[in-house]
């Protein structure tokens, strides 16, 4: 099958997996679009939102659709690395033997991933980057693909540890998740009020997702698209020749060469999904905010005159 055929037949496949996922989630367009485009990336994603907003459910459903299998791991303040990764136990023969955590896995959710100390949100940081983990010296390979999808609560702060710069930079969207409208708050409310549940069949397998990351990055980029991708992130640090007199204000620190891969792999994907066979800087600024929001720390006068993270983002374009 040559590539062409493949990004039409992803455009097909992408509007059939849009419609199940439509059957138990209302709205949350924006969410499922950069949720689906990170996995189409082999990358992760950070969802914020306040509770209520079918933020386990959208995970759920998206590893039922693309049919794999699927761990929620609920963060804690008493939760242990060996929870996450697994460990090492004696046998009745008396030989240590590895129990796998649910870490092995294809998606993983990680639920409230703030609410646990640092030591145990580092026990992330190998499998996110590398794919694997290592236990009691032993390297063992995760099974692909893999994803964390991981929760967390933007208003209560109470009881939580805020996420390591190098912890954030390993998710490549940062995904808000807003109040649903008049109407779709309506259509939820009907929909979860009755005995009638609603159910999403799979539409990939682990093997076509693992295709489609191919073909992703097998997708041709012009130069001045790649050239676009990396000014833009040179322009959110502040101590560089091409920074604003606007981010020089109010941004503390930019974002990182991961950003600039993650802008380009997510521009390709974009791109293939809407049916284009090269992204274009349309594709990169389409992307840009969810990328760009987590790896760019804004400063005290930001806050306090009430600047987003979105509005600083959008002034580069």
């Amino acid at each position: 099958m040559s590539d062409v055929t493949a990004v039409n037949n992803l455009v097909e496949k992408y509007t059939l997996l849009k419609k199940e996922i439509g059957k138990v989630i209302v709205g949350q367009e924006e969410a499922v679009n950069f949720t689906l485009l990170s996995i189409f990336c082999g990358g992760h994603s950070l969802l914020i939102g306040v509770p209520g907003l079918a933020k386990t459910l959208l995970v759920n459903t998206i590893s039922s659709v693309l049919g794999l299998d699927f761990k929620r791991i609920q963060f804690t303040p008493d939760l242990m690395p060996s929870d996450i990764l697994g460990s090492e136990i004696l046998d009745e023969k008396r030989q240590f033997t590895f129990v796998k955590g649910p870490i092995f896995s294809n998606i993983i959710l990680a639920d409230e991933i703030n609410r646990t100390p640092p030591k145990t949100q580092a026990a992330l940081l190998e499998a996110m980057q590398e794919k694997s983990v290592t236990i009691a010296g032993k390297h063992y390979k995760l099974d692909l693909p893999f994803f964390v999808l991981a929760t967390q609560n933007p208003i209560e702060q109470e009881g939580t540890y805020p996420l390591p710069e190098a912890q954030l930079d390993r998710f490549m969207f940062s995904i808000n998740l807003e109040y649903p409208s008049f109407e779709e708050e309506v259509m939820v409310v009907k929909n979860t009020t009755s005995t009638v549940a609603q159910t999403a069949s799979a539409i990939f397998s682990d093997k076509e997702i693992l295709d489609i990351q191919q073909l992703i990055r097998k997708i041709p980029v012009a130069d001045n698209v790649i050239e676009y991708a990396v000014r833009l992130v040179g322009k959110t640090r502040p101590k560089s020749t091409e920074a604003t007199d606007f981010i020089k204000q109010y941004i503390d620190w930019g974002a990182g060469p991961r950003a600039s891969q993650n802008l380009i792999l997510a521009a390709k994907a974009h791109a293939a999904v809407t049916g284009k066979y090269s992204p274009d800087i349309e594709d990169v600024q389409a992307v840009a905010v969810p990328i760009l929001s987590h790896r760019v720390v804004k400063n005290y006068k930001a806050e306090a005159e009430g600047i987003t993270i979105k509005e600083i983002i959008t002034s580069l374009f």
